[in-house]
């Protein structure tokens, strides 16, 4: 089941993103993720965020949304390649017209994983928190490719 995140989630979706991050983001050391860990659960709380709520209420992954921007899809280690991130990343498309994301490009899972949902690149940038090369990658109702304006966003989770 997908539903809004709740106060009582903040713990869990902090964890999987944690764990998520540094598990995709191997060329990142895992000390910038941990101390970006305590500001992340703070801003959880203040986004639009959806979770996939699988059995005994145990929360398998969620998607952060800034109005059209992904700020991320993170799934919990063992549920991933299940399907969960699709369900999320239709979720949201399904009232939306356009999607906006960042994606590092040496995260090769996720850029396959977006393109098969019909995202296309729309630009390269350096990140500049991290130093890493990243793709801004762009979805729009009816059409899957193509360069679309598109205003910076920021990575909050």
């Amino acid at each position: 089941m997908i539903r809004r995140l709740q106060t009582d989630d903040g713990g869990q979706t902090a964890a999987i993103w944690l764990d998520t991050n540094i598990r995709a983001h191997h060329f990142i050391s895992p000390q910038y993720w941990q101390e970006q860990f305590a500001t992340v659960k703070d801003l959880l709380l203040q986004a639009e965020v959806y979770v996939y709520e699988g059995e005994h209420h145990a929360l398998s992954g969620f998607i952060g949304m800034q109005g059209d921007y992904i700020a991320g899809i993170f799934v919990r280690d063992g549920a991933q390649s299940g399907g969960i991130g699709k369900l999320l990343l239709d979720y949201v498309k399904k009232d939306r017209a356009r999607l906006c994301l960042h994606v590092y490009q040496k995260n090769i899972r996720a850029v396959r994983f977006y393109r098969r949902e019909g995202f296309s690149i729309s630009a390269e940038r350096t990140d500049t928190n991290t130093g890493e090369k990243e793709y801004e990658m762009i979805w729009q109702t009816g059409r899957n490719n193509g360069k679309d304006e598109y205003h910076d966003k920021s990575h909050i989770f």
